[in-house]
């Protein structure tokens, strides 16, 4: 079935068609007719299989369908999202679609002044997209009116949980009508996201795409042994060999990503970073680098980039395994997406490989090793030195100079 075969809006199909939408993904096949009907629906479903347009479709369509005059911060349509890169990302995935239409659509996020923000609502919103955060601060403020709201969309709900937005999101349930439309949508399902679905729809449509289907098969997986101190050496080296590719680095924190920022600053690779530490105008500008190809390198925690969609990433690098197994998929799903060919490359430190045996057993097979030899590895790190001064002497020499007793200065000098 063809999008031009949906009873949907034209206004959304000029757009869709303008996009290069022709036929629906799995998710949306599956989700579209339901939402359309006024069901609620509980989907789960990985990053990469196209959710965002399986609930921003029939919603647009649904909201068209009644037009209606708002008043100064009444929303018709809520969704929900953990983090501000989130927001906006999905934001504009409603405004290209409802371009044809007169709709509008308001992101509301931390990280910005207000004032602005709340001048967006003065004639109301069709959808607003938000953060949990901000949303309570302007209900409170009285900027945001949820009372009458028809459509309730959560997000990346496991992320929220994980952020530790469970009772935000109880909270807004507070605020919105009896009667609402409700789209729950996750990555991953366990009691605890049960526990809140369930508060939220009622006799849902469940949906669920399983996570061996959202994994590419164009994705090649390779992981390599690497002593936690010489992972900078191996991304050097991959970085330097593949010089027009563009690299997704995923590290646990956002110090690590700080720190292998400079390590990659001090041999001349010029990368950017992207973590809850940033300023929200440096993250935007991170993201606007990394996209148009100006900065290859991203060096990004979990949190910040989860759910992102950044077109023709050729590498993701495993800098450092991701404890939680799903978020392996959540990181691999950024590359070779479509037809294009991706790869995903894993760094496993000695006291990381329970961790990988983990991440197999969840993807319930092994992931290919890359034999390394003693020559190979050596060259590697030699690599590095060649080209950095010898990071490794450096930090020798640093932790000698520390050592080292301090002289006693002589009185009169």
């Amino acid at each position: 079935m063809k999008f031009a075969d949906y009873r949907i809006a034209e206004a959304i199909k000029q757009s869709l068609a303008e996009l290069g939408f022709k036929r629906p993904t799995d998710i949306q096949y599956k989700a579209i007719p339901s939402i359309l009907q006024g069901e609620d629906v509980l989907a789960i479903a990985q990053t990469g299989t196209g959710k965002t347009a399986a609930f921003a479709i029939p919603t647009l369509h649904l909201l068209l369908q009644h037009p209606k005059i708002k008043e100064a911060g009444e929303v018709r349509c809520l969704v929900m999202l953990p983090t501000r890169e989130l927001a906006m990302q999905i934001a504009e995935v409603f405004e290209k679609l409802a371009v044809y239409t007169s709709l509008n659509i308001v992101c509301l996020h931390g990280g910005v002044e207000q004032d602005a923000q709340a001048e967006q609502l003065a004639e109301g919103a069709d959808v607003l997209v938000v953060t949990p955060g901000r949303l309570f601060d302007f209900i409170k403020q009285r900027h945001v009116k949820i009372t009458k709201t028809e459509l309730l969309i959560l997000d990346e709900a496991d992320q929220m949980l994980a952020l530790g937005f469970y009772k935000d999101i109880q909270d807004v349930l507070k605020f919105l009508p009896k009667h609402h439309q409700t789209l729950f949508f996750s990555a991953t399902i366990n009691p605890e996201i049960k526990d809140l679905a369930y508060s939220l729809v009622r006799n849902p449509i469940r949906i669920q795409i399983s996570p061996q289907e959202a994994i590419s098969k164009n994705i090649t997986h390779s992981v390599a042994f690497v002593e936690m101190d010489d992972k900078r050496a191996f991304l050097e080296r991959l970085v330097k060999e593949h010089p027009e590719s563009k690299l997704l680095v995923f590290v646990r924190t956002k110090v690590r990503a700080e720190r292998v920022a400079a390590a990659m600053a001090r041999v001349e690779i010029a990368t950017v970073t992207l973590h809850g530490g940033k300023e929200q105008e440096d993250r935007v500008e991170a993201m606007k680098s990394f996209r148009e190809g100006a900065v290859k390198v991203l060096i990004a925690t979990d949190v910040s980039a989860r759910g992102i969609d950044i077109d023709n990433v050729n590498y993701v690098v495993n800098y450092d395994l991701p404890e939680i197994p799903e978020n392996y998929i959540h990181r691999i799903g950024r590359t070779g997406r479509g037809v294009q060919k991706g790869y995903a490359v894993s760094f496993c430190s000695l006291e990381e490989k329970p961790i990988l045996q983990t991440i197999e057993s969840f993807l319930q097979k092994p992931i290919k090793v890359m034999e390394l030899s003693k020559e190979e590895y050596a060259e590697t790190i030699v690599f590095s030195e060649d080209q950095d001064g010898s990071w490794k002497q450096l930090i020798k020499e640093a932790e000698q100079e520390a050592q080292q007793p301090k002289r006693k200065k002589k009185k009169g000098k």
